[in-house]
């Protein structure tokens, strides 16, 4: 069965001098949550951090993703536009964000919190990485919603034809990494929380989130469209697959060392 994607206009609303798109409510919604389940979670643990610094890193950990992710996205994907036109990263109207930048700004973030209120890096990276998959789910279906980062071309039986692309049918690898990045991963790191929670070993958690990111990421982007002005490199792997290479190597290495 082929499906058809629904037309759903990637702007909620708009205020006249500004656009509200789904895109951002996704990251909104995803830190407010976010931060609710982290001071859950920190209360069922070991309660190394306080509501109120939790709140303040609310803050850190919105320029963290936002600034790296802009960052990366230059640096990563418009390599030539960051030396022609270093302004360009300045541009976020014009859309363009990579995860895996914004997940080097929250690295950041963690650390400079860290270290400025004394509180174990691990620790609290292992709360952010139990509520990230939330924000990878959101983040999927609102780059469903605005009808990028698409599949290829397939045969598949639940294939999806996007009408503003083409005819074709074609992978819907937003939602495949939804489920696999947002909703898998979730229960992964919740089960392996929900274990022992006042005794699960720190650091572990960021490991996990880690390596099955990175390995689910890895496979599904072999189901989508590569970049155009990018391609491929050596023939078989895109920008996305590298840049997971290191994460998975740094997820081991947090285990091994834990």
């Amino acid at each position: 069965m082929i499906f058809i994607q629904p037309s759903i206009n990637p702007v909620v609303m708009s205020l006249g001098f500004i656009d509200i798109r789904w895109y951002s409510l996704a990251y909104i919604f995803a830190f407010i949550l976010g931060s609710i389940i982290i001071k859950k979670i920190n209360s069922w643990s070991y309660r190394l951090i306080s509501d109120d610094k939790i709140d303040k890193f609310f803050i850190w950990a919105i320029i963290g993703v936002i600034l790296g992710g802009r960052t990366g996205y230059v640096l990563f994907y418009q390599t030539n536009l960051f030396f022609t036109k270093p302004t360009y990263i300045l541009e976020i109207w014009n859309g363009g964000m990579s995860f895996h930048g914004g997940l080097i700004g929250m690295i950041l973030s963690i650390y400079l919190f860290s270290l400025k209120y004394k509180l174990q890096f691990f620790y609290l990276s292992d709360l952010v990485s139990l509520v990230a998959p939330i924000g990878l789910f959101l983040g999927r279906i609102s780059n469903f919603i605005n009808t990028e980062l698409y599949g290829r071309v397939t045969d598949f039986p639940l294939a999806i034809i996007y009408p503003l692309i083409d005819k074709n049918p074609r992978h819907p690898s937003q939602l495949y990494e939804a489920f696999f990045e947002g909703i898998i991963l979730f229960v992964i790191l919740l089960y392996y929380f929900s274990k022992k929670p006042q005794k699960f070993i720190i650091g572990n958690i960021s490991g996990l989130f880690l390596i099955f990111y990175s390995i689910f990421r890895f496979l599904i982007e072999y189901l989508r469209e590569p970049d155009y002005h990018l391609g491929l490199v050596f023939y078989y792997f895109s920008m996305g697959q590298l840049l997971c290479i290191p994460f998975l190597l740094a997820g081991i290495w947090i285990l091994v060392r834990k």
